[in-house]
């Protein structure tokens, strides 16, 4: 899916200040733009970025444009930025520490701390001389393909203004293109039938947000996290855990009760019937379920193929149990273990399944990792033996003043 309405900076909720001091960024970056800086050099260069993968769905050019926005400048007094930077971050880490005192927390010693972290940052903030709508940037949208060495974006500008938002922009670029394109080969195979992202728990949480939008990108359907629909409107969607099963003492029945009871805002418990709308098959990929060994006792030979976890032959198993007792109503859902090829070859011998809940599959992967080069320098061409300049007629160029525009709170307190 192609999203041509980019999404606004203030969405990402960026760590300005780490950002503009380079404390995210590979060291060798933060140098350089620091010896350019030091030694006044102001060429205008243009970088072109790039990644490998056939035909990958490209997301991270919104979070791209977002770090250059706020990122790309200087300090009018380096020295000085430095110092209150140092400064920040102790306070940052004295405001952070304090939480952990909880519930005990002397508030009145917690809140000159926080406004030292305020009073710090708006310095910062004062002494920052932006670039960002100075850099003539054009892109891909999010959820355009992109060939093996196509230009995703090209960024033309002053580089000691931009020199240290490389590693930035390229990590967003690479974790979200992953997650994107393996998703789309995941809802490919799924033949049209929901998927939904059940990723979380495979990556840091800060890769929530990020994540879940690109699955979105790539043809999720729903994600398992509230922040992992942040950006693109959605809440997080789950069924009854294991966990919960587990402390109503393993009784599948009473825990399910007691989430429509708290969770569906029933009256009273009672049985769902035609209100139950699905179940999920989520047996370990080191067990056999009992169900499938149940027939190979009483029918020897049936069961056949591979036995544990989450099974074809365990899939039509409860498909028939279900509309045996008058349950065809409700719908399959199974989880553990899928990827595209898993999922490729339950379509193909046309299981029962209606929706797939896909974890690690859409999150992990190699070879989707970006990368960025000078391709000329003041207008002429200068870059490493076999990167140079590609004109690409399929990138669009950036409105800053449409992109940024007028902050949310801006217009809700006029």
């Amino acid at each position: 899916m192609i999203v041509a309405e980019r999404l606004r900076p203030h969405v990402f909720r960026l760590p300005i200040e780490k950002i503009r001091a380079g404390y995210k960024s590979d060291i060798y970056f933060a140098r350089t733009k620091l010896i350019l800086e030091r030694d006044k050099r102001h060429e205008r260069v243009t970088m072109q970025v790039f990644q490998k993968h056939p035909d990958a769905v490209v997301v991270g050019t919104d979070q791209t444009l977002a770090i250059l926005h706020v990122g790309a400048g200087h300090y009018r007094d380096r020295t000085r930025a430095d110092a209150l930077f140092d400064r920040y971050l102790s306070a940052e880490r004295r405001l952070y520490s304090a939480w952990t005192l909880l519930p005990t927390l002397d508030w009145s010693a917690y809140e000159p701390v926080a406004r030292e972290v305020f009073e710090i940052s708006r310095e910062l903030a004062s002494l920052w001389q932006p670039a960002g709508q100075d850099l003539d940037v054009s892109s891909l949208y999010d959820g355009e393909i992109a060939k093996p060495h196509e230009p995703v974006m090209h960024i033309e500008g002053e580089y000691a203004e931009f020199a240290h938002l490389e590693t930035l922009y390229l990590g967003a670029l690479s974790e979200g293109t992953r997650v994107a394109t393996n998703t789309r080969d995941v809802v490919a195979a799924a033949n049209g039938k929901p998927v939904i992202m059940f990723g979380a728990r495979h990556q840091v949480h800060e890769a929530q947000a990020g994540s879940g939008y690109a699955a979105y990108v790539g043809g999720a359907t729903a994600v398992s996290t509230d922040e992992q629909g942040e950006w693109w409107g959605s809440t997080g969607l789950g069924t009854v855990p294991h966990a919960l099963i587990a402390v109503y003492g393993g009784d599948t029945t009473v825990a399910t009760l007691k989430f429509d009871e708290y969770i569906n805002r029933a009256p009273e418990a009672h049985a769902l019937g035609a209100r139950l709308w699905g179940v999920r098959v989520d047996t370990s990929e080191s067990l056999v379920d009992r169900a499938i060994l149940r027939e190979l006792e009483e029918k020897e030979g049936v069961a056949s193929g591979e036995l544990r976890g989450v099974t074809p032959r365990l899939v039509e198993l409860v498909r028939e149990a279900l509309d045996r007792n008058g349950y065809r109503h409700v719908r399959i859902v199974v989880s553990g273990g899928f990827d595209a090829e898993k999922i490729r070859s339950f379509e193909e011998l046309r299981v029962p399944v209606d929706v797939y809940g896909v974890g690690s599959a859409l999150v992990h992967g190699a070879g989707f990792d970006h990368t960025a080069d000078i391709v000329r320098v003041g207008g002429r061409p200068l870059s490493k033996t076999g990167r140079g300049y590609i004109a690409s007629d399929r990138l669009h160029r950036v409105d800053w003043p449409s992109l940024v525009g007028e902050p949310d709170w801006a217009r809700s307190s006029s």
